[in-house]
């Protein structure tokens, strides 16, 4: 089961891998409550029932607009040498999306266009780190997270103008705009934050320096571009404890943090084989229990520095104990059940080189 803080809603999945929560019900619930606008930014779309409650939202006469990354809609050769198969369930989905007369758009990142996100009716947001794919909702560990809420919905709504405007990747830095400060969903300070207009990266590194007791991570790609890395091994050095799980693919890659990581003392694993896990996709920290980073962003320079992407800061680690601070425990807690579920039943510890 998902867990709620008021107009808080976050989900661990799915559950065909032993996670507490299906993905593909809320993204299409998500849609089929649309009643007049849905604006869907996502780098990928080719599982069929959510392309269905999208074309059955437009027959209702809900206004959707979608962008997509335009990298998984051109045709490209088979072993076989013909241009069918990769990426054509894509294509045929779009043509349909297109044909009841959804505004699709393709980006213009020559990065990677690494948005996940719906707004629907200028007042709700679902966002996370889940692609709109079979294998996004049903044999990859994600999230979602649903956020009932005026304000947030409205800086996503701004995003996705600035990006139908053609504003991709570096160019949105010529039009630079402040984040969001200060607000509080039902008690729980939330801060959404978009790359690279507002580097992400300083957010974790600040949010990390702040930390007290301990950090844990699931995510799917950790570059040593990123200097996450080094605030973690930082973290460490001070007598935190420090654990993550990381995709075991990616982080097998000659440039993934995996050695600056372990060689810093901090306790890494990854998914083992044989689990049905294709892929560890989250990108996701909670620290000290009480403070929770979600969203689209790996950890990587390009992710802070030319895709576009999006986290979502969901508590305040300057919180005093209290009714405020309990509550956005909830959702940290139920987050770090979910890295040590994956730790416990589906990976194993990376040990030092």
């Amino acid at each position: 089961m998902p867990v709620s803080v008021g107009a808080i809603t976050l989900f661990m999945g799915p559950a065909a891998l032993g996670a507490p929560d299906d993905l593909e019900a809320p993204i299409i619930d998500f849609i089929n409550a649309a009643e007049d606008e849905l604006l869907v930014s996502v780098q990928e779309l080719d599982h069929r029932p959510i392309a269905d409650a999208l074309i059955a939202a437009r027959r209702r006469g809900v206004h959707v607009r979608v962008i997509l990354e335009q990298d998984y809609l051109r045709e490209r050769k088979t072993p076989e040498g013909d241009g069918l198969g990769l990426q054509e369930l894509n294509r045929e989905l779009l043509t349909l999306i297109l044909r009841v007369g959804v505004d699709a758009k393709a980006d213009y990142n020559p990065a990677i266009f690494h948005q996940k996100f719906i707004v629907r009716d200028r007042s709700a947001l679902l966002t996370g780190s889940t692609n709109f794919t079979t294998t996004g909702v049903s044999k990859n560990l994600n999230h979602i997270v649903i956020l009932d809420d005026v304000e947030v919905a409205r800086e996503y709504r701004r995003e996705f103008a600035q990006m139908r405007k053609g504003i991709f990747g570096k160019r949105s830095l010529e039009t630079p705009r402040k984040p969001l400060e200060g607000h509080f969903v039902s008690g729980v300070r939330t801060k959404p934050l978009f790359a690279p207009d507002h580097a992400p990266e300083m957010e974790f590194i600040k949010q990390m320096i702040k930390a007290e007791t301990r950090i844990d991570f699931a995510v799917f790609t950790f570059a040593q571009s990123s200097g996450i890395d080094d605030a973690l091994v930082n973290a460490r050095q001070k007598g935190l404890a420090v654990q993550g799980v990381l995709d075991r693919r990616q982080a097998n890659q000659k440039w993934a943090s995996k050695d600056t990581l372990v060689e810093g003392d901090i306790t890494l694993h990854r998914n083992k084989t044989g689990t049905g896990v294709r892929k560890i996709h989250h990108k996701l920290m909670v620290i000290d229990d009480a403070l929770t980073i979600v969203g689209s962003y790996n950890y990587t320079g390009p992710a802070n520095l030319v895709n576009d992407e999006n986290i979502i800061v969901l508590g305040d680690l300057d919180l005093p104990p209290g009714q405020a601070r309990d509550d956005q425990a909830i959702l940290a807690e139920f987050a770090r059940a979910e890295i040590e579920r994956i730790i416990r039943d589906q990976s194993e510890l990376i040990p030092v080189a």
